[in-house]
Parts: C-alpha cells; structure tokens; sequence
C-alpha cells in the first residue's frame, strides 16, 4: 500500500514556492519522488529553495512570473511544458492577502486579490490541464483556506478568492474527473509563515486562533505535506473534488 504514495516519475509545479507553504509542499512532493518545478518572483530566494528542495536527490527546475499577470502565468505554462513536455501534478499555491476593510479597499487591490489568489489558478489549470487529459492522468491541487469555508472581517477580497477557489475547484473536479484528472483543494488554518508574522505580532489574534483551534495551536509547514503527497499520489485515486481542512479543528468546532 505504501507505494501508493509514491511520485517517482512525476512532474510537479507548485506555484509560489520559495518560502512558507509552497517550499513545504514541494519539499513534501519530493521526498514521495517527484521532479519539482519550483514558482516565485525573487531569485535569490528560488534559488535558495531549489537548492533546499534538490537536497532531496531528485531533479529540480525553477520558472518567475507575476501571478497578477494572467498572459505572464499562461505564458509560463507553455514554456514549462515545451521544457518538460507535461506537468503532471499542478499545485496552485500562489497567494496575495491585501488586508483592508471595505470601506477602504480600493478595486485595484480587489483585482490583484483575485488575479493572484483564483485567476492564476483557472489559467494555469486551462494551460496544463489538456496534457494531463492527453496522458490520462493528472492531478491538480488548489490551495484554499480556512477562509474558503469560514471568514472574518477586513479581508472581503481574500475571502471572496478563497470561496472562489472552492467553487473552481469543484467545477473542475466535476469536468476533468472522467478524463483521469481529479482535482481537489487543501485548506490551511493558520500556520506559522513568512506571510502571517504579521498575525504572529497580533495578540488578540493569537489568543483567538487559539480559542478557536481545538488543537490550541499554529501549524506548522511541514504539516502541510502529508495532504499533498496523499492528494497527488495513486492513493488518492477516487478523491475528486474534496476540500481538505488542515486546520487543527477550527472549522469543526464552535
């Protein structure tokens, strides 16, 4: 059974992967095997995390773009499966939170929000998807949030993205299912990264993520890594549409 969860062979794109989340997840996929193509917008820390990643002895690949830029993302896309032939498992982690309440959001923050957090998943989901379908097989992993079920104040955009990505991940599962590509999302709760210190400074947050959370605590990346070998793997075969909280218990509890 064990094999089951077994990448040797695979091609994976995890977007926004040279820090937090992303870099947790492609190391994941690599430890299972995978060949990990590595997505960010800085180049010292792409490199860095490819190095981190290739310490895992398998082959690795970079690629840069702005995911606000929806002809940059799907150009990517094209380049990387003219340098690799086929993407096998995309995993759409790239994200932007911009918090402001509403009345002080602007548009142009609310477009970015979207573009970064649930455009970029659609086109980068159009582009790779017919090559998976072509192979039948694939997998395509969206990551949501808490926030694609739940929500709070301040973060009308990031919350409206998040649903959206719960809603594209269904229609996707619902379309690619029976052409061998299944299409599933996980859900973080709160983990300790780079993008929340920001949260970690915030003692009332703190305290209230942790009344919240059953497991009274923050996550921590490498927890995150379990759900994406197991979505991406044979083993999650018949898994097809499925929101995946890994969230301690927030979104159980009362």
């Amino acid at each position: 059974m064990l094999d089951q969860f077994k990448l040797d062979g695979k091609k994976a794109l995890v977007t926004g992967s040279s820090r937090g989340l992303g870099l947790a997840i492609a190391e994941a996929l690599a430890s299972a095997g995978a060949e990990v193509i590595l997505h960010g917008r800085d180049p010292q820390a792409l490199k860095d995390a490819a190095r981190q990643v290739g310490a895992q002895g398998h082959g690795t690949d970079t690629a840069m773009c702005e995911m606000e830029d929806e002809v940059a993302v799907r150009g990517m896309a094209r380049e990387l499966l003219v340098r690799h032939g086929r993407i096998d498992i995309l995993v759409n982690n790239a994200g932007l939170n911009i918090r402001k309440p509403l009345l002080e959001a602007t548009s142009a923050e609310w477009r970015t929000v979207l573009d970064v957090d649930l455009t970029s998943c659609f086109a980068l989901s159009q582009e790779l998807a017919p090559a998976m379908i072509a192979a039948g097989w694939g997998r395509i992993i969206n990551i949501g949030s808490v926030m694609s079920v739940i929500s709070r104040a301040g973060i009308p955009a990031y919350a409206a993205a998040k649903h959206g990505v719960a809603g594209l991940t269904r229609a996707l599962a619902a379309e690619l299912g029976a052409k061998g590509v299944t299409v599933n999302a996980i859900c973080p709760g709160f983990f300790d990264t780079p993008a929340n210190q920001v949260h970690v400074k915030n003692s009332a947050l703190l305290a209230l993520v942790k009344q919240r959370t059953p497991m009274a605590r923050w996550g921590k990346p490498s927890e995150l890594g379990g759900a994406a070998i197991f979505l991406a793997s044979h083993a999650a075969s018949y898994v097809n549409g499925a929101l995946l909280m890994v969230d301690g218990g927030m979104t159980a509890a009362m």
